[in-house]
């Protein structure tokens, strides 16, 4: 066997699991590897007949995207039904863009929080009652396999996922001339944390709820900008965790510590895209008083923006730089505890809290070494959350 026309020295890729969707041998299994991420392994080398497939699809083996496509349009948006935009993690849109084309004849791929696996995997919903349960953000890396080895090539579908994830998709479609068939929707992508921080963390709170039922990433019960509110809901109770009081999860996710290695280097930030449409959270000065949650939605094609517009949405033009502020610009760096992290979440004994330890240590340090550098801005902020603490009171 060639490997260079295969995947079979691929580490550390975007675990898009395509590569085994494509294989005519379908001798390609996607698992998670030892540091928590997805990552391909051919299963039996002696059948590879060398088509070079899977390398073909592979957008992790290919420097450039699959598409070399530019802004046609720009928006802050979100869904006229109030329902919906309360129960979405932004404005809704992505959902209301899923029931118009189940309305047209389309199948939607998008992605469940599966409790019996404890993972987030892609499905296929056939009806608005399926399509409810891809509400929500999932802040883990989804398993695709199943879901793309179930498509039907001459049927439609909405399919939605990471930048990385639609790039394979793109090639894959592309290949069987098919593009025609899909509309694809990715979204503004800070990178996807280790599986092994997840399981940790679920541990812990099984400990206190017993079998979870269910997980939402994001509630605005305190509103859109206070959403980062982890809720789990299981046979003993409710558990609620917000990352201002210091939630593990959310503190390790975001220090950057324990992504994916090709997360590190993600080509797609910003405006680039393989999608017809790009939807995020408008975060930034001009939704700032917000509370109900905006879209961002960037436009790449004719078709997206067909099909946005005719979504049950309110879509309010603005520049691009204007809808993408407060997204990430470039790729996240890779801190100087990345190394020590990957050593403690790969020990099975070790708990999510001890695994957060060196995270929560480090930003106090920070904290302190600014209050000592800046005493007079400290003591001001200080007042100021005082004085607002006292208004609240008065409301």
């Amino acid at each position: 066997m060639d490997t260079v026309k295969s995947i079979a020295n691929i580490r550390d890729c975007f675990g898009c699991g395509v590569c085994a969707v494509v294989c005519p041998k379908q001798i390609i299994e996607i698992h998670l590897n030892e540091r928590g991420f997805y990552e391909p392994q051919i299963v039996k080398l002696d059948l590879c007949v060398g088509c070079a497939l899977c390398r073909k699809v592979c957008s992790f083996s290919d420097e450039g995207c699959a598409v070399d496509s530019s802004v046609v349009a720009s928006y802050a948006a979100w869904s006229k039904n109030a329902g919906v935009r309360r129960q979405c993690s932004s404005g809704g849109v992505a959902f209301e863009i899923g029931r118009y084309l189940l309305g047209e004849g389309y199948k939607v791929l998008g992605v469940r929080y599966n409790t019996g696996f404890h993972r987030a995997e892609h499905y296929i919903a056939s009806s608005v009652t399926e399509l409810e349960q891809s509400i929500g953000s999932k802040y883990i890396q989804s398993y695709t396999v199943d879901a793309f080895r179930s498509i039907n090539r001459s049927e439609k579908y909405l399919v939605v996922g990471t930048p990385c994830q639609i790039d394979s998709f793109r090639r894959y479609i592309r290949h069987y001339k098919i593009e025609e068939n899909f509309i694809l929707v990715d979204f503004f992508c800070h990178g996807v944390p280790s599986m092994n921080v997840w399981k940790k963390y679920l541990q812990k709170v099984e400990k206190k709820l017993g079998t979870i039922f269910s997980v939402y990433w994001r509630d605005k019960k305190e509103g859109w900008h206070k959403s980062y509110r982890l809720k789990m809901e299981g046979e003993k109770g409710e558990y609620v965790s917000q990352l201002s009081c210091g939630d593990s999860f959310y503190g390790l996710f975001f220090s950057d510590e324990c992504l994916g290695e090709a997360c590190y280097q993600c080509k797609f930030k910003k405006k680039i895209s393989s999608a017809d449409i790009r939807v995020g959270d408008m975060w930034g000065k001009t939704m700032k008083a917000n509370e109900e949650g905006v879209s961002s939605v960037l436009v790449f094609s004719d078709g997206g923006e067909s099909v946005l517009k005719a979504s049950n949405s309110i879509l309010v033009a603005m520049d691009g730089d204007i809808v993408a502020e407060g997204q990430m610009e470039k790729s996240p760096t890779k801190g100087p505890l990345s190394a020590k992290l990957s050593r403690l979440l790969s020990n099975p004994l070790t708990s999510i809290d001890r695994c957060y330890r060196p995270i929560r240590n480090a930003r106090r340090r920070k904290q302190l070494a600014y209050r000592l550098q800046h005493p007079i801005a400290f003591c001001g902020s200080v007042v100021k959350r005082i004085f607002k603490l006292k208004i609240n009171q008065k409301r």
